[in-house]
């Protein structure tokens, strides 16, 4: 298969799948990743890092590129299915299946972000969430992994720097256009984590506030090892990359000074931008090309709820304050919650006109639907309470339904639209998404002109290929291969 690599070619090994007893010496393990928006899935090759480091032989497959090789789970001892984030939940789910279908008696383990969500037909599975290394080199191994969520504390090794040699080359992956030039572009990561609690965010969930630090020189050894490969930029894949403000600008210094034609994308909050606007010229200085910002809702008391820590005002005051400093904001939304009425929704779409914003963002952004997974920070709150259902394991969570079915019958449109058009310029969705959105009902208001809060710099704005979200739903294209099972 196309991007899967063994470290080595040794022999069989002894105690194979489905033995309870630690196995012997080395262990053959498939990685499997199903989504890591677009990029090179670096959650492959972190835990790759480690079980090498451990003795271990690894493969690993990217089922965003190719299908499920049948000969790749026949060679393997076990296979763990890399979760970072909703959408790759969701296909996991599929992939597992799969794997039961050609192998019922391999050991199996999801790891990442969402492997503590609780899925019903993945409840057997081994699952590490959080600080996931140690607990996956132990259960390769036949060993106790731990608690299903791990957050590494105590003395701690250096990571090891990640093995990309094993995964499918960078010219396989989504691109980024930064003045109507398309670049290879790779993932990295500085720290994992978030010291906020937004309550509708899954990283509090197993994070509850921490932050993991990644070992400053594996980070700029991961960067010079992408840049050898041929990337011109790197995303830095960090929930908030100012959680930690004076090392994050020491990291992307040297990386400058070390690659000074390298470009690089962060995501930081609304409340960040406004705390570090004194830093936003320097980053651009280091390279910076854009930056990807959750501004959620054109509602305060959305905002609120969700506790955000910015309100529209702030949101707009980012825009303007990044645009200053060179820096156009590629925001992310979350239209559909149980509090969104017809007038938020307009008023988000004024909002990304009245900013100049519609090349900025992806329209499915505009179809994303509130997610509770298990443990979120929003159960319990009586905001929620009236429209949830009760868990749902086909929904990785729990169900809520809108006061007003016409709203999520809107959603539902929405989201069929963007589907359908996820091959056109944002531009002409946009358009599309708006008509639908005004057609809608109420209120019948005339919008504002483009670009008369903010206007944005003439011709193409910086952006990633990849026009998908961690939240989303699979599209029927992602989900198809999955749903067919791997070839005979």
């Amino acid at each position: 298969m196309t991007g899967s690599g063994a470290a080595t070619d040794a022999g069989p090994v002894a105690g194979r799948a489905g033995a309870a007893a630690p196995y012997a010496g080395r262990v053959r393990v498939l990685l499997i990743s199903t989504y890591e928006l677009g990029h090179q899935p670096l959650e492959l090759a972190t835990a790759a890092a480690a079980l090498l480091a451990a003795g271990h032989e690894v493969r690993c497959a990217d089922l965003a590129l190719d299908p499920l090789d049948p000969a790749d789970v026949a060679w393997c001892d076990r296979a763990a299915l890399s979760v970072p984030m909703f959408t790759a939940m969701r296909l996991a789910v599929e992939a597992a299946t799969s794997l039961r279908a050609l192998r019922p008696e391999l050991p199996l383990c999801v790891y990442g972000l969402y492997a503590a969500s609780g899925h019903g037909s993945l409840r057997e599975l081994t699952t590490i969430a959080g600080e996931y290394e140690a607990g996956l080199v132990s259960w390769a191994g036949g060993g106790d992994p731990g608690p299903p969520v791990q957050l590494g504390r105590g003395r701690r090794e250096p990571s090891p720097l990640p093995a990309r040699r094993l995964l499918a080359p960078l010219e396989r992956y989504a691109r980024v256009e930064i003045g109507g030039e398309e670049r290879l572009m790779a993932a990295v990561q500085a720290g994992r984590g978030c010291s906020h609690r937004c309550r509708h965010c899954p990283v509090p969930v197993v994070y509850d506030g921490r932050v993991r630090r990644v070992d400053e020189a594996v980070v700029l050894a991961d960067i010079d090892q992408v840049v050898e490969a041929g990337a011109r930029h790197v995303s830095f894949a960090d929930p908030d990359f100012f959680n930690t403000p004076a090392r994050s600008m020491q990291i992307v210094a040297e990386l400058h000074r070390r690659h000074p034609s390298l470009t690089f994308d962060v995501t930081t909050k609304v409340e960040h931008v406004l705390a570090h606007r004194d830093r936003l010229a320097e980053l651009r200085a280091a390279g910076c090309a854009f930056v990807v910002s959750a501004f959620e809702s054109a509602s305060d008391p959305i905002l609120a709820v969700l506790d955000k820590g910015h309100t529209v005002a702030d949101a707009s005051a980012a825009v303007r304050l990044l645009r200053r400093a060179g820096l156009e904001v590629r925001p992310s939304w979350l239209p559909f919650t149980p509090w969104t009425d017809r007038g938020d929704l307009v008023d988000l779409l004024d909002f990304v006109i009245a900013h100049d914003l519609v090349a900025n963002v992806d329209p499915v952004q505009y179809s994303v639907r509130l997610l509770v997974p298990d443990g979120s920070l929003l159960l319990g709150r009586p905001e929620l309470a009236p429209h949830l259902g009760a868990y749902d394991p086909a929904q990785l969570g729990w169900p809520w339904a809108h006061p007003d079915p016409a709203i999520d019958a809107l959603q539902r449109d929405v989201a069929a639209l963007v589907e359908t058009h996820v091959e056109r310029p944002a531009t002409e969705t946009f358009a599309a998404l708006d008509d639908l959105v005004r057609a809608s009902g109420p209120p019948d208001r005339p919008g504002p002109a483009p670009g008369s809060v903010s206007r944005g710099p003439a011709g193409p704005r910086p952006r990633i290929t990849e026009p998908w979200f961690c939240c989303s739903e699979p599209t029927a294209a992602q989900l198809a291969p999955l749903y067919s099972g791997p070839a005979a």
